[in-house]
């Protein structure tokens, strides 16, 4: 698993209301990035009644869909995982640069810590690699991303 910001010692998600927004497209990919997304949680001690789960048709749709939660007060933080794998043509490009793009600016507009769990790879295999909750777990890592963000926030005066 990667190095997050905070060690994992130091959070917790017990009094912390999550989103998961994720996309169908890549659907075996966001699979295992939800699956490692889920063991985070648990492993942090969120509660299955604080765990939102949604599904948007792609990653070009995760940005409405996070806005949406953020704004719904329903929610701490929102992660939105996806994969966009890099193909013969352009489609790439827009795809990712505009989820990565809309959600950024959710979150800067909104101020609701949005977890970019979006693969944005040049094939399959990377793919694999990055979504295995046994490998990379990139999912996990979006989690742990998003209940750091809260607690950062939730010390920060005003």
């Amino acid at each position: 698993m990667g190095t997050s910001a905070t060690s994992s010692q130091e959070l917790s998600a017990r009094d912390i209301r999550l989103a998961i927004v994720t996309a169908r497209y890549n659907e075996d990919i966001v699979g295992q990035l939800l699956a490692g997304a889920r063991m985070a949680w648990q492993r942090l001690g969120g509660s299955e009644g604080a765990l939102l789960i949604e599904q948007v048709p792609g990653a070009y749709e995760l940005p409405l869909a996070a806005r949406a939660f953020a704004l719904s007060d329903r929610v701490d933080a929102v992660v939105a995982l996806g994969c966009v794998i890099r193909g013969d043509t352009a489609h790439f490009d827009f795809v990712a640069g505009e989820c990565a793009s809309g959600i950024q600016r959710v979150m800067l507009d909104t101020g609701v810590p949005v977890s970019f769990g979006v693969l944005t790879v040049e094939n399959q295999a990377q793919a694999e690699e990055r979504a295995d909750p046994a490998r990379m777990d990139k999912g996990g890592e979006a989690v742990e991303c998003a209940i750091a963000m809260v607690q950062l926030l939730r010390k920060i005066p005003g």
